[in-house]
């Protein structure tokens, strides 16, 4: 019998540490996290949503760093996917993102901080050239 690499035994504890019921997040969209907060000796849920600007990491180190504006000002968060300190991953709408990381949203204001939600399609910019002719 062959003995285990460093990296077999890694990868065989860390994918105990692996949520199973996580919904498909990609960057552009806005999600929920339900983040457990302790104080003292009590527990309580609190949400925060935002848009996912960047996914890093693989496996049990996988990242997610979500930014949304309070107040006129913009707050990231970085987290851990599988953490247990999240106790539950939302996805409200999905947009259509180019990038890879949406960092320039962080230079905009107003309206064109908004994304184009997925559902709409691309319309005119879309694969393939102009729009089909009505007639």
């Amino acid at each position: 019998m062959a003995a285990k690499s460093a990296v077999e035994i890694i990868e065989g504890l860390n994918s105990d540490q692996l949520k199973t019921d996580l919904p498909v997040i990609e960057v552009g969209d806005t999600v929920n996290v339900h983040g457990r907060i302790v104080e003292g000796d009590k527990e309580r849920i609190q949400i925060f949503q935002g848009i996912v600007i960047s996914l890093s990491g693989r496996g049990v180190n996988r990242m997610i760093q979500v930014r949304r504006i309070v107040e006129d000002m913009g707050v990231e968060r970085i987290f851990p996917l599988h953490s247990p300190r999240v106790a539950k991953w939302e996805v409200i709408r999905k947009a259509d993102a180019r990038r890879a990381k949406l960092y320039y949203l962080r230079d905009r204001v107003g309206k064109s901080r908004r994304l184009r939600d997925k559902r709409r399609g691309l319309g005119k910019a879309g694969v393939g050239g102009a729009a089909p002719a009505k007639g």
